[in-house]
């Protein structure tokens, strides 16, 4: 009962945007329990995670909808492509390319939102915001796609107001409808500012365990 409780509870918190439960590093049963109380959006960070949970819980939840929210290979396009909803991490040119030649090859086109590194830190994975205009063309006009939205994670140990001001800024100059910003520990003020969807999971699943690299991860 204690992430049906988490979720009700976060539920009333949200209001204006979208709920998107993280679900990485989660069991089956801890999944099917958020499904019990009525959840369908879940975010993974791994493809072959994502790939052993979710067939078996679609067979029995077929309105789940799976958004990728971790960083993705572009070896994995095909199978991202097939499996997920809404693909979150797209944030350069082979990775544009490798997703337009699956998405042509399955006939399958998940929702597409650009990864902006917001606070331009060397060490994240996205799109600086001054070369964001660029990277959509290259999307739209080379690549084909159709891109939905935008997603961010702020510095750590920085307010993230200005960061998430910025990223609404951003989506409504590129017309773009979806704005991913703001976990669970800021995302009443992502919403604040103007977010769309948040994604969250500690605050509904608990503290999760450090979590081995895999070959998913870049």
């Amino acid at each position: 009962m204690r992430i049906v409780q988490n979720l009700v509870a976060v539920r009333a918190r949200i209001k204006s945007a979208t709920l998107v439960a993280v679900s990485k590093t989660q069991g089956i049963d801890a999944i099917r329990e958020a499904l019990d109380a009525g959840q369908r959006l879940f975010g993974e960070n791994r493809v072959q995670e994502a790939q052993r949970k979710f067939p078996a819980l679609r067979a029995a939840y077929p309105d789940i909808e799976l958004h990728l929210i971790g960083p993705l290979q572009t070896n994995k396009a095909q199978d991202a492509v097939e499996l997920f909803d809404v693909i979150q991490t797209l944030d350069r040119p082979a990775l544009a390319d490798a997703l337009a030649k699956a998405i042509d090859k399955s006939g399958r086109a998940p929702k597409l939102y650009i990864e902006i590194n917001i606070g331009k830190e060397p060490q994240k994975s996205g799109v600086v915001p001054d070369r964001v205009d660029a990277f959509l063309a290259y999307c739209r006009d080379r690549c084909g796609l159709t891109i939905s939205g935008l997603m961010c994670i702020p510095p750590q140990g920085l307010d993230p107001r200005p960061f998430f001001r910025e990223m609404r800024q951003m989506a409504d100059r590129l017309h773009l409808p979806h704005i991913s910003i703001g976990m669970s520990g800021d995302f009443e003020t992502a919403i604040d500012c103007g977010a769309t969807e948040v994604r969250i999971g500690s605050a509904i699943f608990g503290e999760r365990s450090p979590q081995p690299a895999t070959r998913d991860q870049e």
